[in-house]
């Protein structure tokens, strides 16, 4: 019998310089709660939705990099930017509504450079 594949999530893993600090901000910020640990890795989720966070030495053998970008995809963008505003992850004035390419979003960075952006499509 031939099933159709079907996508269940994605989970991106994020370059991290330090492990510990990055847990703190991504609770604080983001609110996501730690499920597991190490000293080079972690998981992290909220709801449905899970980071994993990977220590990188940032050296020539092994970059950091930075840079990476993840889009979360959400319904009622408002009151999760209210909660992020609320958080001081980002601004008041950083909501984009009705964007050209048809979505509200807004976006912020971590402390390593990686963008993170929550959209909502318009």
């Amino acid at each position: 019998m031939n099933e159709e594949t079907q996508l269940l999530e994605i989970t991106p893993v994020m370059p991290s310089q330090n492990i510990e600090r990055d847990i703190d901000w991504y609770a604080k910020y983001v609110g996501f709660e730690l499920l597991s640990k190490d000293s080079m890795y972690a998981c992290l989720r909220r709801d449905h939705l899970y980071i994993h966070l990977q220590w990188h030495a940032d050296t020539d053998d092994d970059p950091l990099l930075g840079g990476s970008v993840i889009k979360i995809f959400v319904k009622n963008i408002k009151s999760l930017f209210k909660e992020f505003v609320e958080r001081s992850t980002v601004s008041s004035d950083k909501l984009r509504l009705n964007t050209p390419w048809g979505t509200h979003e807004f976006g912020f960075y971590d402390l390593n450079g990686n963008a993170i952006f929550i959209v909502e499509d318009a």
